[in-house]
């Protein structure tokens, strides 16, 4: 299951929008099996009738997360764990759910039992560090970064880079913080949400000048949004670079009128 989040500003980008799912329950084993008469292919026919209509639960489930029914979807978890209490990705996504639903305990112990049924779910990992971030728990958090990074071959290294980056910021810990966010910027440099967090947290060590690319990178895109502008402004407002203050208070005003942002700048409070 994967989550995201992340930063205020991406919040909805990253637990709202579309959250992919990694079936690592899921019967796709192509592998050879001897028999007694030969060798055959295994195929989704040889799955249990009961693991499949546990994964058609959870199939059905993620999408009503995914479209913002989380009620749906627990119901839709809780069939297919009624089928398969042994369901690891129903736990994980249980444990999304949960902390859309701000039940922070429930979401613990639905990471934690996925972790229990399957040791090295990356997926697991990376979402209970997230949740322990949340609740200020920053050492355990860096603790399930550091076992997910650590894991061979792990494929979304960025998006748990940029998340423990992010964690460390809320810690305090900018230095740490600014080398996963560079670590994540390499491996995946369109990334809105890492070059928005990259650019606050230059911004906030007082190194506009290298702020300001990767700000610009979100401003110049589709990504742009009213907290993005913001903090560009205010960056090109210390830089005295006019041009690009006027260009992004255009922006802002003429597609987010009504935003706090748009409010702040026609009031002229910078330091908010």
């Amino acid at each position: 299951m994967r989550m995201l989040s992340i930063h205020g500003l991406f919040i909805r980008y990253l637990l709202c929008g579309v959250v992919p799912v990694v079936m690592t329950g899921c019967s796709n084993h192509t592998g050879v099996s001897a028999g007694a008469t030969g060798s055959s292919i295994a195929t989704v026919s040889d799955a249990s009738s009961a693991h499949q209509r546990a994964q058609i639960r959870l199939q059905l489930a993620e999408g009503y997360y995914q479209r913002d029914e989380t009620v749906v979807a627990l119901d839709q978890v809780k069939q297919a764990l009624a089928i398969n209490p042994n369901f690891a990705d129903a736990y994980t996504l249980r444990g999304l759910i949960y902390m859309r639903l701000g039940d922070p305990v429930l979401a613990e112990e639905s990471f934690r039992r996925a972790l229990v049924l399957s040791p090295g779910d990356s997926d697991a990992m990376h979402d209970l560090g997230w949740l322990l971030c949340q609740q200020a728990r920053y050492a355990d958090a860096q603790i399930q970064f550091k076992r997910v990074l650590a894991a061979p071959g792990y494929p979304e290294r960025a998006k748990t880079l940029m998340t423990q980056g992010i964690c460390q910021m809320r810690s305090g810990d900018k230095n740490r913080a600014l080398t996963s966010l560079g670590q994540a910027f390499e491996l995946n440099p369109s990334n809105p949400i890492i070059n928005y967090n990259l650019a606050l947290l230059l911004m906030q060590r007082g190194e506009q000048s290298s702020a300001q690319p990767y700000i610009r990178r979100v401003n110049d895109s589709p990504s742009a949004n009213p907290q993005t502008l913001w903090l560009g402004i205010k960056i090109a407002r210390s830089l005295q670079d006019d041009n690009t203050q006027s260009q992004w208070s255009q922006q802002l005003k003429q597609r987010f009128p009504r935003s706090r942002e748009a409010i702040l700048y026609d009031q002229r409070r910078f330091d908010d």
